[in-house]
């Protein structure tokens, strides 16, 4: 990974490419995780790549570069957050012709499932919210990149995944995490 950092640094296109191939999906992840509108989430991704670009030369570890975008986007994504409570949209956005509005019945049903699958994984621990976000990206990273990322051993990943999403499971069949008490 330090020669294809090295090698982006001095100007090679193919290596620049690879390095975005293989750790978008990561950003990507780590961005969503903090439930920015879409507008914002495009920007804190871009922003993050053009910090990487600014950094290249001066990241101390090359072979952690996943780390290093990781730790830039949550700090993009917050930094979005704190000043997005201050800025209002000047746009009209209009739906498109042909999108399916939904019912508001599917609309709260939906919307109580959501609050009830946040509750559970707020409550889950932090490197299983973390490793459950960054496994949820479109398109999902690498098991390679989400170990560069995270710093665990690319053969744990998947079973780490699968305890992480038993104790969700467990903790939403046994807990009441719905405002009305009803079945999640």
């Amino acid at each position: 990974m330090g020669e294809l950092v090295r090698a982006a640094g001095d100007g090679d296109a193919q290596a620049w490419n690879a390095l975005v191939e293989q750790f978008s999906g990561l950003v990507w992840a780590v961005v969503r995780g903090h439930r920015l509108r879409d507008a914002d989430a495009a920007d804190v991704v871009q922003t993050t790549w053009l910090r990487l670009v600014e950094h290249l030369g001066a990241i101390r570890d090359a072979d952690r570069v996943g780390a290093w975008l990781v730790t830039t986007a949550r700090r993009e994504s917050l930094r979005v957050l704190q000043r997005g409570s201050r800025q209002l949209p000047t746009e009209d956005v209009g739906l498109e012709v042909g999108d399916p509005v939904p019912g508001p019945e599917a609309l709260a049903v939906a919307a109580d499932s959501d609050r009830a699958l946040w509750r559970g994984l707020a409550q889950l621990p932090q490197r299983c919210r973390t490793l459950l976000r960054v496994l949820a990206a479109d398109p999902p990273p690498s098991y390679a990149a989400v170990s560069a990322g995270l710093g665990l051993p690319i053969g744990s990943i998947g079973p780490t995944r699968a305890r992480c999403l038993a104790q969700l499971r467990a903790m939403l069949a046994r807990s009441d995490l719905t405002n009305d008490g009803g079945p999640v």
